[in-house]
């Protein structure tokens, strides 16, 4: 998706269902890190904080006694009602948000001692301006084989037919160019169990997995046999592929 694409998709989907994915029913194998632990174990109690894409911000929140303080940014309208009331209701005093375009960051030049973004798009240049030098950068990402048998049996879905590889080769170059070093990368494939046939719609309903999902008469058949071939006694499965990658200033 585009930028405006993006915006719009995440803004009817949050008032839709003001962000509550905690109903999904689905458990995991195989995932090899907790993305948020992994910043937390970079930062330090005196760093100022910066979260790319930060959604509803109950991450941030979560995090948020750790570090001296925090900012969250989301392009999203939607988002950021919903990560105000977030702050609202948590009572948390260090934590501040706001609506923007992770291409044009609107903080002074070195001012953060460590970035985050999690599965959202970003610029490697303007992460490299507002971080200090010797700061940290820490991305995750969804990966072009993520959820896979699901495009497959649909025969379109997000980055169906790219190159597995293709977004993390690209980011990695995008932030050498940006003057970061010590570049690491690390990537996991586990296996999703979702419950019930209504999670699965839920997830299809609202993520872009699959575009325009529910628009074309066939995608309920599709999906009645995607659940028939891939129903085990754990559950619906799937996968869940990603990527991280860690960047040094």
């Amino acid at each position: 998706m585009n930028e405006l694409e993006y915006q719009n998709f995440y803004d009817k989907v949050g008032e839709i269902n003001g962000w509550d994915f905690s109903q999904l029913k689905c458990t995991s194998e195989g995932v090899k890190w907790d993305f948020y632990e992994e910043v937390l174990k970079r930062c330090q109690r005196s760093d100022v904080f910066l979260d790319i894409g930060t959604g509803g911000g109950e991450n941030i929140l979560g995090i948020s006694s750790s570090v001296h303080s925090l900012v969250g940014i989301d392009l999203s309208k939607g988002m950021m009602k919903t990560a105000q009331a977030n702050l609202e209701k948590s009572g948390v005093s260090n934590v501040r948000f706001y609506q923007m375009s992770a291409d044009h960051l609107q903080f002074p030049v070195d001012f953060f001692d460590v970035v985050s973004c999690n599965h959202s798009p970003f610029s490697s240049t303007e992460v490299s301006k507002v971080l200090k030098e010797g700061g940290t950068f820490l991305t995750q990402q969804v990966s072009e084989a993520d959820k896979l048998n699901l495009k497959r049996a649909f025969g379109r879905g997000q980055s169906f037919k790219v190159v597995d590889g293709t977004l993390k080769a690209r980011y990695v170059q995008q932030l050498s160019d940006a003057g970061f070093s010590n570049i690491q990368t690390f990537e996991y494939d586990a296996v999703n169990y979702y419950q019930t046939p209504e999670d699965i719609i839920f997830l299809l309903t609202h993520t872009p997995i699959i575009p325009n999902f529910g628009e074309d008469k066939q995608d309920l058949e599709l999906l009645k046999r995607f659940i028939e071939q891939n129903n085990t006694k754990k559950g619906i499965r799937t996968n869940s592929k990603r990527f991280m990658i860690i960047a040094k200033k």
